[in-house]
This record gives C-alpha cells, sequence and structure tokens, in this order.
C-alpha cells in the first residue's frame, strides 16, 4: 500500500471542488484525486524538473492513475469568513463581499494507493512530497511525507462500486478522478471526430470564431491545462477526468464540541503603563497620581460592585487584609524628577474582568492641569519588564519616595522614649518600618539608616517636599513626618517593597540600589 500523509501546520485546507464558486462555500473534501496529481506534476515543473526525469514522473502519473485512492479524513470543522475585496475595472474599484470557507483540521490527511512503485518512482515521488509547499489554495501550507511500508492506514472514505448501496452513518460525494492509461486512450478515441471539427460559430456581431477544444495527447498533458484555459475552449470538466462517486462518514464535517481548558500559567500580576502628556506630573505628586488612577479604574464599574482586587475591600465594605490587592506605583525612567511610568502589580493576580478594566485605561485627569494619558505596554509578572526597577531581587534598597508610619512614638510619663528588646524606639518611623517589614514575611535588615534626601539623578528632594497625604479615601496616618531610608538586609531580597501608609498608592516605596 502506497500511502502519502499530509500535514497543514496552519490547521486550515481551502480548496473549492471543479465547476463550483468559491462564494457558494463548497469544500473539495476529501480532495479529489485530479487535484493531488495536479499538484505534484506542478512541483515537478517547478521545483523537481531538473532532477527528475520527465519518463519518470509520466511513469509515476500513470501508476497513481490506474488505481483510485482511498482516504484516511481526520476530524474536521467547516468554516468560514467574509470580507470585502475590490474589484478593480479601470479607474473604478468596487467592494465585493467574498466567503472564504475552509476546514479546521485536528489532525493529518492520508492518502493512499493499491499500487507499487519502482524504486526510482518511489524516490521520485518522495522527493516531491517533501517539495510541496501548500496543496489545495496558497493559504494551504501543508507538509507532505511518503510513510515508510507497510504504513498505519485506515481508510474512512473511498469509491463506491456501481452495485453497492451506500452503507450507514456515510453520505455519497462525487470527486473528479483520472482517467487510468487505458480508459484515457479510449476516450480520446471517441472524442476525436467532435474535436477534429470545425470552429464554432461567432455569436452576434462578433466575427472572432472560439476555436475548437484541442485534446490532450496523454493523461500527462492533461493534468498541464489551466482552468481558464478549459473554461474558455468549452469544457465541462477537464480532458481526460471523470466523475467518480466516493462515500465518506456522514458526520466527517460536524462541529464538535471543544472543551474549555485552562491556562497553565497564572494569571498576569504586573500591567505597566507608559505615561504622556503636555507637561508630566512630579514625583512629588505620586500618590495624587496613583488616586486618579485607582478612581478611573473603579469608575469602570457603575454598579458600584468593582472587584476586590481593585478596591481593597471585601464585598460589604471591609478593607482586606495580607497586601494582596492593588499597589499602584509612579516611577521615574529620567534624569528628571517625573513620572514616566505607571506600574499596577497585585499579588492575587489580574482576573479577565480586571485585565479588561485596566486594558480600557487610556486618559485620567489632570487634576487642574493637563490629562495625562496613559499607554498599556503589557500584562506580565515580575520579570517581564527589564526597565522597572521595582522588583530587584537586591540586598541593599533605598526610599523612591518618602515612608509615612502608621504608628505614633510611645513615650514614659517623664518624656523618655519607650524601647523594645533591640533599642528601637517604639513608634518612631524606624521601628515601625521593621515592623511592617517582619509582616511582610522579609528579614528583618542588617541596617537600617535614615536619609536626608532623596535622589533622583541629579536632584536631592527632601521627603517633606511630597505630597504625603490622600486627597480621598481613610488610611491610618501618624503625625510624625515623612522619611526616608535605605534598608541593607542580610540576604537578596525580592520587592515591590512599599510600606506605611498609602503604601497601596505609592508611599512608601524603595528601590533596589545596583
Amino acid at each position: 500500500m502506497l500511502v502519502i500523509e499530509l500535514r497543514f501546520p496552519a490547521g486550515r485546507y481551502h480548496a473549492t471542488p471543479w465547476g463550483r464558486h468559491v462564494n457558494e462555500g463548497a469544500l473539495d473534501w476529501p480532495p479529489s484525486p485530479w487535484r493531488v496529481l495536479r499538484a505534484l506534476v506542478a512541483t515537478w515543473h517547478l521545483k523537481a524538473k531538473s532532477e527528475i526525469p520527465e519518463a519518470t514522473i509520466r511513469g509515476l502519473i500513470e501508476a497513481l492513475a490506474a488505481q483510485l485512492p482511498a482516504f484516511e479524513l481526520p476530524p474536521a470543522t467547516a468554516a468560514h469568513t467574509r470580507h470585502y475585496m475590490p474589484i478593480c475595472e479601470g479607474k473604478t474599484s468596487k467592494p465585493t463581499k467574498v466567503f472564504d470557507t475552509f476546514l479546521h483540521l485536528a489532525g493529518p490527511l492520508r492518502i493512499g494507493w493499491d499500487v507499487s512503485l519502482d524504486p526510482e518512482q518511489r524516490r521520485a515521488l518522495d522527493q516531491l512530497c517533501r517539495r510541496l509547499g501548500y496543496f489545495g489554495r496558497a493559504e494551504s501550507l501543508v507538509e507532505v511525507t511518503l510513510l515508510p511500508e507497510p504504513a498505519n492506514f485506515s481508510p474512512n472514505a473511498r469509491p463506491l462500486p456501481d452495485n453497492e448501496p451506500v452503507p450507514a452513518g456515510a453520505e455519497l460525494i462525487r470527486l473528479l478522478c483520472p482517467l487510468s492509461p487505458t480508459e484515457f486512450s479510449q476516450w480520446r478515441t471517441s472524442q476525436a471526430p467532435s474535436a477534429e471539427g470545425a470552429a464554432t460559430k461567432p455569436k452576434g456581431r462578433s466575427r472572432t470564431k472560439t476555436p475548437a477544444p484541442t485534446l490532450p495527447a496523454d493523461l500527462f498533458d492533461a493534468l498541464h491545462a489551466d482552468t481558464a484555459d478549459l473554461q474558455a475552449a468549452g469544457w465541462t470538466v477537464p480532458p481526460g477526468s471523470r466523475f467518480v462517486d466516493y462515500i465518506r462518514p456522514a458526520d466527517c464535517l460536524s462541529t464538535q464540541p471543544v472543551r474549555a481548558r485552562r491556562s497553565p500559567a497564572a494569571r498576569p500580576t504586573v500591567a505597566r503603563f507608559a505615561v504622556s502628556s503636555a507637561v508630566l506630573p512630579r514625583l512629588l505628586k505620586a500618590v495624587s497620581v496613583a488616586e486618579r488612577i485607582h478612581q478611573a479604574l473603579l469608575a469602570r464599574f457603575p454598579s458600584g460592585n468593582p472587584p476586590a482586587v481593585l478596591s481593597g475591600r471585601d464585598a460589604v465594605g471591609r478593607p482586606l487584609a495580607g497586601h494582596s490587592h492593588l499597589y499602584i506605583f509612579c516611577e521615574t525612567n529620567d534624569p528628571r524628577d517625573i513620572v514616566t511610568h505607571v506600574t499596577l502589580f497585585a499579588r492575587d493576580g489580574f482576573d479577565p474582568v480586571c485585565r479588561r478594566a485596566v486594558e480600557s485605561l487610556s486618559k485620567v485627569w489632570g487634576h487642574g492641569g493637563h490629562d495625562l494619558q496613559l499607554v498599556l505596554l503589557g500584562f506580565g509578572d515580575e520579570r517581564t519588564f527589564t526597565d522597572c526597577r521595582l522588583f530587584g531581587p537586591a540586598t541593599v534598597w533605598r526610599s523612591l519616595t518618602p515612608f509615612v508610619p502608621t504608628r505614633h512614638p510611645k513615650t514614659h510619663r517623664d518624656g523618655r522614649p519607650k524601647r523594645d528588646a533591640h533599642g528601637w524606639w517604639i513608634g518612631s518611623p524606624e521601628h515601625d518600618l521593621r515592623r511592617l517589614i517582619a509582616e511582610a514575611g522579609l528579614p528583618l535588615p542588617a541596617k537600617l539608616e535614615r536619609l536626608e534626601t532623596i535622589v533622583i539623578g541629579p536632584r536631592r528632594l527632601r521627603p517633606l517636599e511630597f505630597q504625603a497625604q490622600r486627597y480621598h479615601g481613610e488610611g491610618r496616618r501618624a503625625h510624625s513626618a515623612p522619611a526616608a531610608f535605605r534598608l541593607t538586609f542580610p540576604q537578596p531580597v525580592l520587592g515591590p517593597l512599599a510600606f506605611g501608609y498609602a503604601a497601596h498608592f505609592g508611599l512608601g516605596l524603595f528601590v533596589p540600589i545596583a
């Protein structure tokens, strides 16, 4: 058994049967044996004519035409697209709706002939199969393999003998097939008298005579004929061909249910925006920018029931614990202290509803100034955006925005500071920062230094210059002044590191020191 296997990398097969218009939506399935032989002949002409002798290819075609093939059809589903294409007639262009019908294939197609080839013909067929680039229309990319003998072949579409009824569960279809060499010789002899007659009479006022159809010398020449030339010559079917009854499974084109599969990838935890405006805001206003972005996201849910990962509250309005909901960080990738990027981070990840809300965000109001245009760079995780400096890992981190403590310093009645077992003033910014670091599950820093300024490029900003109060919303805030710190951990830690009041809105943010 001679078997070839066709795999379609794009999963699509495009082909229209002979005599049918492309907009009818008809599919040549299984492929007509005539189409298979024409594809081999075309490949020989274009890619192997100098390597395979003509006598070899003629013998191969005659051997394949002598036996009608059977097919092993894979599961398939018919589909189509509709689109307009311009039809140009002179200087005018008219849009015409086109139906592009195709098959979605769920496996390889196998074609088998009960014939034997000599070694040279088999080598020629193997070479042609490996060089065949598409099958059907040019969109049907294909990879063809000549299977070694004996091949694994279980046909489910085959020719139907004249005396056999259509089996249960099968349906009848007509395929265009080549005549065998003997049948072709007999057909040509019977057609010769009519083909040698006079040319057809001109129609209407035209004085140009239509030439009579010419007969190809053999099947190999018949397979070279161009479809447009055959139709212009008046052939209803290509010379040397005939329609043969085939049977195929009645459900071979039925739509198969597909189970939705969860993506093995986790939800994205990071969304990153580039910021554009006539006048970009300074990092001093990071908490205000973050608050406006948060309000814009919640406005995507007019019903008043936004996802908890965006709102930071549960179904009854209580603040969430654990800091797994949304953080909004403003960054600067510029020597100046301007906001160039905004990074959204949520440890719980963005589900499809949250993603649609984030994707719809393109602008926030400018708070009395120029509106901010937001360009979504994409979703990912902590390793996706290489220009984002918030995630580390690193051993040394420094403040990018000031830390605002949430607890008040504790003192004795005589004014002396209360200290813990390690000597830290309880409730001081240093003590509160260490407490929050421990609550986040991070190792306590081996060294904690207070900084006088926050360095951004050539600029040195004092913590008191930053906006350290939200205009809207709640949050516990101590009366201590904002402070900046440098943290040195005993081992590299992963970011983002944001602690204290309004940490989810960009305050108390640390960046690694390279």
